[in-house]
């Protein structure tokens, strides 16, 4: 895995979504300390200007999260604007319609992409799916997790972007899921949980909360994951000190 720790730019999603944002967004984590970054919840913008931004700021992009549609419909396209930012992870936030999902239409998810995981093999790209905690619920006696996970994992290049949050809010290990994992991992989501009262359990900056980062990082190192990005979906504060807060944890963990 590599050493450079990365910020997801869904936790600051809104300070970029222009151009002229997304440049001074990206110059504040550089000075923070980043040198990599995944692409989740940015504007619409053109991949040659997001390049030219990237360079800029000498940072890699790690991976991203487009709408499936945009797989599905234009393939071709999205197989251009990875290579173009020169990024090697394509990834999903989550399946389609997961608020009412069905066996069916789970299956059909699994059908649609297989064609697309198969295209950005043939160009040298993997495919990344993020997990949230409603792939374990279950339809008809199997976590949704298992039944996409079985669906696509004869693709070399089918892949698990494992957010660690949304595993232990769902009652996993996030150390054991990574170990059980371990050879199917492109990317890793770092952020922590705390309790906010006896019963609530919300997001925190990485080293704040209660989850264990020393198993969690040494699962990690094991793994096939080529990186680990801090995301904070929600904070309670400014999302560029949440980022800094969670850098400066991680750092102090052997991450540079």
């Amino acid at each position: 895995m590599d050493n450079r720790i990365g910020a997801q730019y869904y936790t600051i999603r809104n300070s970029v979504k222009t151009l002229e944002d997304f440049d001074a967004s990206c110059k504040k984590v550089k000075e923070m300390g980043y040198k990599v970054v995944q692409l989740s919840g940015i504007g619409d913008f053109a991949a040659e200007d997001i390049k030219e931004i990237i360079d800029k700021y000498g940072l890699t992009v790690a991976c991203t999260h487009h709408a499936p549609a945009k797989y599905l419909e234009n393939i071709d396209e999205e197989i251009k604007f990875h290579k173009t930012i020169g990024c090697k992870v394509c990834g999903i936030g989550c399946f389609p319609n997961p608020s009412s999902a069905t066996i069916e239409s789970v299956t059909q998810f699994i059908e649609d992409f297989r064609p697309v995981i198969k295209k950005l093999a043939e160009n040298d790209l993997i495919f990344g799916y993020h997990n949230h905690a409603l792939e374990f619920i279950k339809l008809d006696g199997k976590y949704i997790f298992d039944i996409i996970f079985e669906g696509f994992k004869d693709l070399d290049n089918f892949k698990l972007i494992l957010d660690v949050y949304w595993l232990a809010y769902a009652g996993k290990n996030p150390a054991k899921f990574i170990r059980d994992y371990s050879d199917k991992i492109a990317c890793l989501h770092y952020k922590d949980m705390k309790m906010k009262t006896g019963r609530e359990q919300i997001m925190a900056e990485v080293g704040q909360g209660t989850l264990d980062w020393d198993d969690i990082i040494a699962a990690s190192r094991e793994s096939s994951a080529l990186y680990a990005l801090v995301e904070q979906d929600i904070c309670e504060t400014d999302p560029f000190d949440c980022l800094k807060t969670s850098y400066d944890f991680l750092t102090s963990k052997g991450f540079e």
